[in-house]
Formats: structure tokens, C-alpha cells, sequence
């Protein structure tokens, strides 16, 4: 190969570099090709940049080291030095004089030399270890050599080009390390369709002379996303300056990342490490673009605290006011981040304000989460604030790291005239080819072709109905029994949908129904009342049947309840069968305080019943006056507690049973909510009736901002639910926290419903055949087995 890098493309370029796994396969495993020869290519990139202010830097160098400053003022002053650079080197050697013997000590000490930002990459690259492990492989020289093959310097190669060469690089570190590649490193297929989406519409104003903008990725891993967005700008106008932010919380990536930017030449301090949820480096910063892969499905637990208090006590003022979703998964989160970070609609001209977004999510975001929900509200936020322009449903198995459905979202407070008020759902599940070879989980790719054919749809806003495309059918396993009438192949179909925000949007209201009861004094019901609730109801019964035996119930059994002599058996037992009981909960089972106190309650129902009988009254509303009565005639006094707990046994649900009253009102009737106009005692009245939880269930009631709320609910409650259940209502107290309407307001964008394509069964016919061959089949193997 030439030593002079302008004759190469960057891929070739690359492949140069990459050449050095020659030298270390059987050394250093596959995967860590990338953590050496990165480091290096970087090291020879930097020293060609710096050659021609070197000798600048040495002679200030020289001059303030009599100084006495600090290091950060230092580098103030040999920055001066640097003509414009944002980085130097201060050591008096280079790659061609580290020498052979001292190698090892002499790069070291030249990378120490870096200033602070170019250093720092190194030390997350761990360098040190690798230049340490090459040198006990006697492979430092022979590598050292190899990279100075090359020529990286500027006149060689552009910026432009050494960021291709290097993001090349990268690309092969990722595939090279497979499974964990996911990890750091977004598919360059999805990068350049989320890319294109979110520039797209700016394509004009880009073009402009002098245009400045911003590009930012919260979850940066190794850059591509930035790295794309400078390279479509690049390409609509070279003159163009695209400033890159970034944070990344993985040390490796976070150095990729960053030495990939000050390869690009852009201020690398603008590149952060640490958790961008928790610990947010940029906060203060707002953004043209933003773009972002976070990880799919990942818990927030460790970060929860700091989470809740953002959301608590800086409410809208935060980053996330709108809700917060499950602990189990901060895909939501990232999403909220991104938003806050929108610059505002009004800065500036019309051309500069506003901003837009990019993020790929898993399926989960988009339907998680009912109405009232963390999940539902950040929805209802970002839908009612107008702000989702598209959502892209991309084909499975497209990532390193997981083979499930993906979707990008593009979101943008800057929306085109004809597009407010909507939202576009694009279904390119279709758009891929196989690829030759997996890589982990990727096994497919999407091509230029299927790239264009949703940026397209995207960009002319149109709707497009299900288009069959010329795609290869899926191939069925030959494996096992095959069908003699098999099931149609599915075309693959493309297809594209436009709704109004609110059509996302439902209503959840509560539907109620009567509590029905019966009650019965009955000798069954009343001996439940020798065992106390729930815990202690399962051991009670278990202990009475093993060790009650000699207990009567006379009020003179000074026996009953008494089991200290088989207090160890009974523990031991209950420990082993009833886990769930704590030790307070045993010592109780154990003293004769609980069991006298049960049997107190169970002769005083007794009592009861020898005035009330053992007949079964299905009017629960007659109950409470009877009871009263009775006590008074019996001379029983019962306290809450005890009527309570006689109540629950002697009673039941029963829908045969009348309705349960449980309040007269003098207001006038509304059946729809609850208030029922009914003969009673005599006369009419006006009713409210105790509801049954087992029975209550939910509506959803789909919003239409034309017509009023109420109007909406009763329409449908009289459609759907009361021609069902003529007894139900509409509880009128659950109401929405913000528009105080009754029903609470839930939004969800159930994709795949809207891009159903029924598929008809196979005809009964075909079905029976193929059981009858089966069939056969079966019966001449058995015949073979007997035979």
C-alpha cells in the first residue's frame, strides 16, 4: 500500500488499518480487535494533525514552564499555540521515534503528553493495558511500525474522509464483537432511515449560506448518530456547520465516541460521560436536531429516586412533568428528555426555530399502560401538545442484540402547515432483504430502495394503501409433516396511514353494577365464625381439627383455645406449610386471647339465631333494623368489629337477591349515573345502590372533541353497555385529574390494529382431508407396531 492516504477512499483506508489484526490473531481474541487498532489509528490521525503547529507548542511550552500554573491554565496558553486546534502534544517524540528497545514506556509517556480531552480518550480506551499486553506479546514494535505505514495527516486525508475511515473502523469493531455489538452501536441502515427523517424536511433551509445548527444524542454510544447527521448535512452543503452534543454512559463508547468528534474536528468537550437521565451534563442546552437509539426495555431502579424527585418537585419546570412510566422500563424517559431539549419554535427566524427528533423504540412505548398511567399521560402529552409527527414501524431482527419490533419515532414542534393536527403511521415491517451472514441477531437489512420508499411517503405526507411489494416470500420449514393443502403465502405489503391526534385518544369511564345479597343465620355460617379472617382463618381450622378436640364450647371450658403443650409441634407446622404468616401472627395463633375472642363472637351469632331462625332472606336491606331489633329483644350488645365480622358470615352475594340500598336521595332521578327512580316502602323514591366490585368493569370510550364529553359517554352507555346490563351505571366520581370530565382520559397507538390484514381460514374441507391423512397414517403405524 502507498504511504500517501489521498489515493485511498476511506474504505480502503480502513481496510489498511483494520489490516493490523493480522498481526495480533491468535494473540488477542476477535473481539478486541477494535480496542487496539482504534486507539492506534487515532494516535496516528492526531500526530499527522499536529505536525505542522509542533514545534509551536514546544517553544511556548518552553516558555511557561518557568510559570509555575496550574495545568488548566497551561493549556489555555499552549491552545494560543495551536492555531485553532483543540488539542496538543508536548513531548519532543513521535511515532517513528519511540525506538524498540524502551517501547512500551516511550508511548506511554507520549500519550501522556496529550491535553486533557485527547489523554482522557486513551485512558477509556485502557490503552495502557493493551500497549502493556502487545509488549509482552512482542507485538508493540512490529504494530508501532505498521500504523506508520500510513499517512492520516490533513494533506493526506480531509476531515470529511478520515470520519468516514473512522466510522468504518468502528463498524467493523462492532460487527467483530457480534452479540455485544447492539451494546454501543446502532445498524448504519436504521441510522441513515432516522437520519433522513428528521432532516428531511430541512432540506432547504440547510442549504443556506453560513448555516449553523445543532445535533444531539443522549444515548451517543459510539457517534453514529451524530456522525450521520454531520454527513447528510455535509452533503447538501459542504460549507454547512453542524455542532455535535453527546452523552454515553459506557466508558468505551464514550471514548469512540469522542475520538471520533475530534478526528470530525469538533470541540470535544461537548461529548459527556455519565447517565443522562440522572445526571443530565447538558441541562442547560437546547438543540435543532436530536437523534437517539436508547436501550430497549431497560429498568430505571437504580436511578429512581433522583427520577421521582425531578418529577415531583420541578413538575413541568423538568424534564419530566408529563408522567413517569413503570420502573421496569425508561424507554418513556429518554423520550421526555428529548423533548425538553426542543429548541423553542419562536428563537430566532423562522428558519432556525423549532427542532426535531428521532428516537427508536421498542414496541412497548406505544401501548403500555392504560388510561391514568405514567405511560398514558406522557403519551397524552406529547399527542396533545402536537408534537409526533410519524411513527415507522421498521422489520424485525434488524438490531445486534434483539430480533423484536422496532419503531421510529419522529417528533418535531416546527410541524408543516398540512401536517398539524396528524399524525402519519408507516408500516416498512416489509422493507428488508436477508442478509448473506448474520450478525447476531441482525438478519435483516434494508436497502437504499426500502430507505427511499418510507422517506419518500414520509416526505410527500400521503397515504398509501396496502401496496404489495416484490419481495421474496417467506420460505416455510420443510421440516416435519407437511400439509397436502397448505395455507397461501402472505404478500408483503407496504402501506401508510394518516390520523388526527385525537384519534389515539379514549375515555375510560366505570361501569357500575348493584350489589345483590342474601343473608342466613344457618348452623354452616355460623361455625365459620370460630376462625378469625384471613391469615389466620387456614391455620385456625387446621390447628381446631388436630388439637380442638376436647374444647366445648360452654362459657365454663377453661380448656379451649389452650395449646402451650403443643406449641412446638404446631409452630414447626405452621412454619413449614404457612410461610407466609409472620412470627407476631403465630405467637397470636398460638395464645388463647384469639381463640376465645372468636369463640365470644360465634355464641353471640348463635344467640342471634334463636330469635332470627335459620331461614335465608334474600333482602339484605331488612338486615341492619333485624339485627338492631333482635339485639335489643336479646339483650346483645355487638360492636362494630363483631357486627362486622358476623355480617360477612352469615351473608353472601347472590344474583337472584335484591338490589342493596345504599342511600335515599331527594334529588331527582338520573339512571344514567346511579340515581334510580323505584317503588319503596310505599311510595317513590329516588335510590342509590351499593355497587359490586366483582361486577364493575370499564368502557372505553373514544374521544371526539367535536361533541360534548358527557353527550359521548351516554351515547355510548346506552349503545353498548345498557341494552347488556340494564341494572349498570355510569360512576360520575371518576373523573379526569385535568379536564374534570367524567371518564378518565387515556391515549394508545395500537400499530398493528390499524395495519390488519384479515387472512381467511383454510376451508373446512382442506382440514378434514388433511385429519383423515393423518389419521391413516396413524392407524397403518399402529397396525405396523401390533403386527
Amino acid at each position: 500500500m502507498s504511504e500517501n492516504g489521498s489515493s485511498q477512499t476511506p474504505n480502503n483506508l480502513a481496510a489498511f488499518c483494520w489490516s493490523i489484526a493480522d498481526l495480533l490473531r491468535g494473540d488477542f481474541r476477535q473481539s478486541q480487535y477494535g480496542r487496539i487498532i482504534l486507539p492506534f489509528t487515532l494516535l496516528r490521525r492526531l500526530e499527522g494533525v499536529l505536525e505542522s503547529t509542533k514545534l509551536q507548542v514546544l517553544t511556548e511550552l518552553d516558555r511557561i514552564q518557568t510559570m509555575n500554573l496550574p495545568e488548566e491554565a497551561q493549556e489555555k496558553l499552549l491552545l494560543r499555540a495551536t492555531d485553532g486546534l483543540s488539542f496538543f502534544n508536548t513531548s519532543k517524540m513521535d511515532l517513528s521515534k519511540l525506538g524498540e528497545s524502551g517501547i512500551k514506556a516511550n508511548l506511554q509517556s507520549y500519550i501522556q503528553c496529550f491535553s486533557k480531552d485527547a489523554r482522557e480518550i486513551f485512558e477509556y480506551f485502557n490503552f495502557a493495558e493493551f500497549i502493556g499486553q502487545l509488549n509482552d506479546a512482542n507485538l508493540l514494535y512490529k504494530v508501532v511500525q505498521r500504523v506508520r505505514q500510513t499517512d492520516l495527516s490533513p494533506k493526506a486525508i480531509s476531515n470529511h474522509d478520515m470520519g468516514l475511515t473512522f466510522e468504518e473502523l468502528i463498524r467493523r469493531f462492532a460487527e467483530s464483537s457480534n452479540d455485544t455489538a447492539g451494546e454501543h452501536f446502532t445498524p448504519r441502515d436504521i441510522v441513515r432511515l432516522t437520519t433522513s427523517l428528521v432532516f428531511m424536511e430541512d432540506d432547504e433551509a440547510l442549504t443556506k449560506p453560513g448555516i449553523i445548527r445543532t445535533i444531539y444524542d443522549p444515548t451517543a454510544g459510539t457517534g453514529g448518530f451524530l456522525s450521520s447527521g454531520m454527513e447528510y448535512v455535509h452533503e447538501l452543503n459542504p460549507n454547512a456547520k453542524m455542532v455535535a452534543y453527546g452523552q454515553e454512559l459506557n466508558p468505551e463508547s464514550y471514548a469512540i465516541c469522542k475520538a471520533d468528534m475530534l478526528i470530525k474536528g469538533q470541540e470535544v468537550n461537548n461529548i459527556k460521560l455519565g447517565n443522562t437521565l440522572s445526571n443530565d451534563q447538558l441541562y442547560s442546552d437546547k438543540f435543532d436536531y436530536m437523534l437517539a437509539n436508547p436501550p430497549f426495555g431497560v429498568d430505571w431502579k437504580k436511578i429512581e429516586q433522583s427520577i421521582k424527585d425531578e418529577n415531583s418537585l420541578k413538575g413541568f419546570d423538568g424534564r419530566f412533568g408529563p408522567g413517569l412510566p413503570r420502573v421496569s422500563d425508561g424507554s418513556l424517559l429518554f423520550l421526555l428528555h428529548l423533548i425538553s431539549k426542543l429548541r423553542d419554535s419562536g428563537a430566532g427566524d423562522s428558519a432556525s426555530g423549532g427542532a426535531r427528533i428521532g428516537i427508536i423504540l421498542n414496541g412497548s412505548p406505544l401501548f403500555t399502560g392504560g388510561a391514568g398511567s405514567g405511560e398514558s399521560e406522557i403519551r397524552r402529552y406529547i399527542l396533545e401538545a402536537d408534537l409526533l409527527e410519524a411513527i415507522v414501524a421498521l422489520p424485525t431482527d434488524m438490531f445486534y442484540n434483539t430480533g423484536i419490533a422496532t419503531y421510529v419515532w419522529v417528533l418535531s414542534n416546527k410541524k408543516a402547515t398540512e401536517r398539524k393536527g396528524k399524525v402519519q403511521l408507516i408500516n416498512g415491517v416489509n422493507l428488508c432483504g436477508k442478509m448473506r451472514k448474520s450478525l447476531g441477531s441482525k438478519r435483516n437489512e434494508m436497502s437504499d430502495g426500502d430507505i427511499a420508499t418510507i422517506t419518500r411517503t414520509f416526505g410527500e405526507f400521503e397515504v398509501v394503501d396496502a401496496r404489495e411489494l416484490d419481495k421474496p416470500v417467506e420460505q416455510k420449514s420443510k421440516r416435519g409433516r407437511q400439509s397436502a393443502n397448505t395455507k397461501a403465502a402472505v404478500a408483503k405489503t407496504f402501506a401508510s396511514k394518516i390520523f388526527a391526534t385525537h384519534e389515539f385518544g379514549y375515555r375510560r369511564i366505570t361501569i357500575e353494577r348493584p350489589l345483590r345479597e342474601s343473608y342466613q343465620f344457618s348452623n354452616e355460617r355460623i361455625a365459620e365464625l370460630r376462625f378469625a379472617a384471613k391469615p389466620f382463618n387456614a391455620p385456625m381450622k387446621w390447628i381446631y381439627e388436630h388439637y380442638g378436640a376436647s374444647w366445648s364450647d360452654e362459657l365454663d371450658n377453661h380448656h379451649y383455645g389452650l395449646l402451650q403443650e403443643d406449641a412446638v409441634e404446631i409452630r414447626a407446622y405452621i412454619k413449614s406449610y404457612f410461610v407466609d404468616l409472620k412470627e407476631k401472627q403465630i405467637k397470636d395463633l398460638l395464645d388463647s386471647k384469639l381463640w376465645l375472642q372468636q369463640k365470644h363472637i360465634m355464641l353471640k351469632a348463635k344467640q342471634l339465631q334463636s330469635a332470627i331462625g335459620d331461614a335465608q332472606c334474600d333482602d339484605m336491606n331488612t338486615y341492619d333494623a333485624l339485627i338492631k331489633a333482635t339485639c335489643q329483644s336479646q339483650g346483645a350488645v355487638l360492636d362494630t368489629k363483631e357486627k362486622k365480622q358476623i355480617t360477612d358470615a352469615v351473608s353472601w352475594k347472590n344474583p337472584t337477591a335484591e338490589k342493596v340500598i345504599k342511600k335515599i336521595h331527594t334529588t331527582q332521578p338520573n339512571p344514567l349515573y346511579g340515581l334510580f327512580e323505584v317503588q319503596y316502602n310505599g311510595r317513590t323514591q329516588v335510590l342509590e345502590y351499593k355497587t359490586d366490585g366483582d361486577l364493575r368493569d370499564n368502557e372505553n370510550v373514544a374521544l371526539d372533541p367535536s361533541q360534548a364529553v358527557n353527550d359521548l359517554n351516554e351515547a355510548y352507555f346506552l349503545k353498548e353497555v345498557q341494552p347488556h346490563v340494564p341494572d349498570a351505571w355510569i360512576d360520575a366520581s371518576k373523573k379526569d385529574t385535568k379536564d374534570q370530565e367524567v371518564g378518565i382520559v387515556g391515549y394508545e397507538i395500537p400499530f398493528n390494529r390499524h395495519f390488519y390484514q384479515y387472512q381467511p381460514p383454510r376451508d373446512l374441507a382442506k382440514i378434514d382431508a388433511d385429519l383423515d391423512a393423518v389419521s391413516t397414517e396413524i392407524m397403518s403405524l399402529l397396525q405396523e407396531v401390533h403386527s
